[in-house]
C-alpha cells in the first residue's frame, strides 16, 4: 500500500510541475510565487495550531528552512518560466545525486561502487542534456536561466540535507515533520508578501498602466514584457500549483508512516515525477527534441536506480 501512495505522490508532483509551467508562461514570477505560498499557508493553517510551536529556539531553524526553500523556489520559477519543462525536469531529477554528494562532503558519508556509478551517470546525463539543448539555442555554459535552474536544484538538495538535521532524532533536532511543513510555509508567505510589495513599487507608471489594461482584457500585450517584466495574469493553474504540491507532500509523508515503508524506495519513486512532467511537456506544450532528451532522462533515472541499489 505504501508503494502505491509513493507512485501517487510522484504523479501529483508531475502535474504540479506542469501547472507551474502553464502558470508562468508569459506571466510575472513574483505574484505567481506569492499566491502559491499564500494558498499553501491557507491549506496548512488548520494543522499549524495542532503542532508544537517550540518558541523562538525552534522557530529560528524553521525560518532558515523557509529562506532556503524560498530561494530555491524563486530560482526554480524563473528557470521554469524561460526554459522547456523537458529540460528543467531532468535537471531537477539530479537532486538525489546532489544530496548524496552533499552528504559525502558535509556528513562524511562514504559512497560505495554503485553510488559512484550513479553519480557518474548523472553527470553524463547532464552533459548530454547540455548537448541536446543546443539544438534549441540554449547554451548551458552561458544561459542565465540554466544557472537559475541549477541553483534551484542545488538549494533544493541543501534543503534536503537540512531536513535531515531538523528531523533526525540522533544528531539532529528531532522536530515533528508537520511542525516544519506548516510553519515554513507560513514564513515563506510573509517573505513573499514583502517581495510582492517591493515588486509592485518597482513598476514604472507606464508599466502599471499597461499591466492594468492587460488585466482588463487587452490582448495586444499578451506574452510581452512590460518594463522588463511580464504583466500578471490570473490563471487557474496558479491555484492548482498549491493543491497538487500540498497533496503530493501529504501523500508522501503518509506513505512513510505506513508499516514496512522504505524511505529510500519512496524517495526514488517520488523523483520519478519527471516522467509525468516530461510527457505533459510533450503533450501540452509541444516541446522539441524529445528523442534526445528522453535518452538523457533515461540516464538520470538509471542513476537514481543505482543510488537506491547502493543503499
Amino acid at each position: 500500500m505504501w508503494l502505491s501512495f509513493a507512485f501517487l505522490s510522484a504523479a501529483l508532483l508531475g502535474f504540479y510541475d506542469a501547472c507551474k509551467k502553464h502558470a508562468l508562461r508569459g506571466n510575472a514570477v513574483i505574484p505567481v510565487l506569492f499566491l502559491n505560498t499564500l494558498f499553501c499557508s491557507i491549506i496548512f493553517l488548520p494543522m499549524a495550531f495542532r503542532t508544537p510551536f517550540g518558541g523562538w529556539e525552534v522557530q529560528r531553524y524553521i525560518v532558515l528552512k523557509a529562506c532556503i526553500v524560498l530561494s530555491s523556489w524563486l530560482l526554480g520559477y524563473i528557470g521554469m518560466k524561460h526554459l522547456p519543462i523537458t529540460i528543467v525536469g531532468p535537471i531537477n531529477a539530479t537532486r538525489p545525486v546532489m544530496v548524496l554528494v552533499g552528504a559525502l562532503l558535509i556528513f562524511g558519508e562514504r559512497l560505495n561502487l554503485l553510488q559512484w556509478a550513479g553519480v557518474l551517470l548523472a553527470l553524463m546525463s547532464f552533459f548530454l542534456l547540455g548537448c541536446s539543448s543546443k539544438k534549441e539555442g540554449i547554451d548551458f555554459r552561458h544561459n542565465r536561466w540554466i544557472v537559475c535552474t541549477v541553483g534551484a536544484a542545488v538549494l533544493g538538495a541543501l534543503s534536503g540535507l537540512y531536513d535531515k538535521y531538523l528531523m533526525a532524532v540522533d544528531g539532529g533536532l528531532g522536530l515533528p515533520r508537520l511542525t516544519v511543513q506548516c510553519w515554513y510555509n507560513f514564513y515563506q508567505c510573509l517573505m513573499m508578501g514583502a517581495m510582492l510589495l517591493w515588486w509592485m513599487r518597482s513598476l514604472s507608471p507606464r508599466a502599471i498602466d499597461r499591466w492594468e489594461r492587460n488585466n482588463e482584457g487587452a490582448q495586444a500585450t499578451e506574452g510581452k514584457e512590460v518594463g522588463g517584466e511580464h504583466p500578471f495574469r490570473w490563471r487557474w493553474s496558479i491555484l492548482f500549483i498549491s493543491i497538487f504540491l500540498s497533496i503530493a507532500d501529504y501523500v508522501y509523508f503518509y506513505s512513510l508512516s505506513l508499516d514496512g515503508a522504505l524511505v529510500s524506495v519512496v524517495s526514488m519513486v517520488r523523483r520519478g515525477s519527471v516522467l509525468v512532467s516530461f510527457m505533459l511537456g510533450a503533450l501540452l506544450f509541444h516541446e522539441k527534441n524529445l528523442r534526445s532528451k528522453a535518452i538523457d532522462l533515461a540516464l538520470v533515472l538509471l542513476s537514481m536506480v543505482l543510488l537506491w541499489l547502493g543503499q
